[in-house]
């Protein structure tokens, strides 16, 4: 994914956080999550605090109340960019106009799952001579092997006797409902379902459709991570549901005094370059 876009942004901004000069030497990079916070940088990064409120001041200026190991702490400066899903905005941001509370909450984001499942070979995958699997009807609607990928310090997977990782997608909904519906009632699909309920689907689904391969989930999974994205990708123009002036992309990220929007949703579209454009039109904006 866009790990290590992050990564190379951090190393431009804290040099000392992640060793090392070039792309490739990035991707096995140690972090020195220490060297993140210091007091004596011109960027500190702070990680698991969690924003609560954001507000303008009366002398023209922002106050940020957020929370951290169970306190709260304020800090105070002359700007911000709220960074973050839209559909959190307007509880963070109070004092946003309706107009724009409500263009923010109809940027409904697509819930999203993305099993990660750690194989001690790929054999089935090379005897049946498949790469990529789609399964229409079924718990994950596809499942991969891992991009092969050499760079740097990392080396995939050459041969099919080898330990590989594999990706398995699945995007609750439930139909019958409309977009925004469903996406709303995957979310609650998410926060409902236990880990037994995906390792159950990943053992049947694969032994299933590898199973002419040789494969045997009690044999050949190693371990199964479940990453569930609630507010998973933005939210894109739909002709079928959203009206014909399109979404309310330039109500929703409205600057508010000291206060501007940057996100993927900001641009209607789930896309790294989207979120970098907006990124630079907001901070723009708090410059001019």
């Amino acid at each position: 994914g866009n790990a290590s876009i992050a990564r190379l942004l951090v190393r431009d901004l804290i040099p000392a956080a992640v060793p090392g000069t070039t792309v490739e030497d990035c991707v096995t990079a140690r972090t020195n999550y220490a060297k993140l916070d210091k007091s004596g940088n011109p960027v500190r990064i702070r990680l698991s605090s969690t924003a609560a409120h954001v507000m303008n001041t009366k002398d023209g200026n922002v106050k940020v109340t957020y929370m951290r190991g169970g306190k709260t702490y304020t800090v105070r400066g002359k700007q911000t960019v709220l960074a973050c899903w839209n559909m959190m905005i307007p509880s963070l941001c109070p004092e946003l106009p309706e107009t724009q509370k409500n263009a923010l909450h109809y940027l409904v984001k697509t819930p999203l799952v993305l099993t990660t499942v750690a194989l001690t070979n790929w054999r089935a995958f090379a005897k049946l001579g498949v790469a990529r699997v789609r399964c229409p009807g079924s718990y994950h609607s596809s499942f991969r092997l891992g991009s092969a990928m050499d760079i740097g310090d990392y080396h995939s997977a050459k041969s099919p006797d080898e330990p590989i990782m594999m990706q398995m997608w699945r995007t609750p909904a439930q139909p019958g409902l409309s977009e925004r519906e469903q996406h709303i009632a995957g979310r609650t699909e998410l926060l409902s379902t236990p880990f037994s309920t995906f390792e159950r689907n990943v053992r049947d689904q694969l032994n299933r459709a590898l199973g002419p391969g040789g494969f045997d989930a009690a044999r050949d999974i190693a371990g199964i991570t479940v990453n569930r994205w609630p507010h998973g990708y933005a939210a894109e123009y739909n002709s079928l549901v959203d009206p014909d002036e399109g979404l309310p992309l330039v109500t929703a990220r409205a600057r508010a005094g000291a206060i501007t929007i940057a996100n993927a949703d900001s641009g209607g579209g789930a896309y790294t370059d989207v979120a970098i454009d907006q990124a630079h039109r907001a901070v723009t904006e708090l410059l001019s």
